[in-house]
């Protein structure tokens, strides 16, 4: 095993939870700070705030999309897009109820049905979902038509893309028809 590599973020609050803020800080790259406070997390995304759950969603969907790169590359499928999305659900009260990844994909020489299931796999392997495993973790993908070579031969790709094959993945299996 490697040297552990750590990455490192702050938050300052200042107040009490309903009217307080505060300011997290991606400290390890110094990419970015956020504003952060209740109601961002709880009533509105007004642009000007964010959540713990809307970075956790970004971090999610970063680290869902390198592994199913790492998967699809490993199955001989290289990728040539991958848009990879997460919705994290938060209740006051409650707590984080659910994270539903969404992929959207060019994969040249992947049939729907590999695909969905390399998919699924990286959804459960992912350094993320693994940490997450007291959270339900849904999946939706949708594999879109590789585009073609430019060339004299070359076939121009249906402007439809394939269906949305629907599955779950860490920990659970039910259906997300109507989803």
């Amino acid at each position: 095993m490697g040297t552990p590599l750590k990455s490192r973020g702050s938050t300052t609050w200042n107040g009490d939870l309903a009217s307080g803020s505060g300011a997290t800080t991606l400290d390890s790259s110094g990419v970015g700070r956020f504003n952060v406070d209740w109601k961002a997390r709880t009533t509105s995304h007004d642009g000007w705030r964010t959540s713990p759950e809307e970075l956790l969603a970004a971090a999610h969907s970063a680290c869902f999309a390198m592994q199913l790169s790492r998967e699809l590359t490993e199955n001989g499928t290289r990728p040539t897009r991958l848009d990879a999305t997460a919705e994290v659900s938060f209740v006051a009260g409650t707590g984080i109820t659910g994270i539903h990844l969404h992929i959207t994909a060019r994969v040249p020489g992947v049939s729907a049905e590999g695909f969905r299931r390399i998919a699924e796999s990286a959804a459960m392997n992912c350094p993320l979902s693994r940490a997450l495993t007291a959270v339900e973790v849904t999946l939706s993908t949708t594999l879109q038509p590789s585009r073609p070579v430019p060339g004299p031969r070359s076939i121009r790709p249906s402007a439809v893309a394939r269906p949305v094959f629907r599955g779950t993945a860490a920990r659970q299996v039910q259906s997300l028809r109507g989803r």
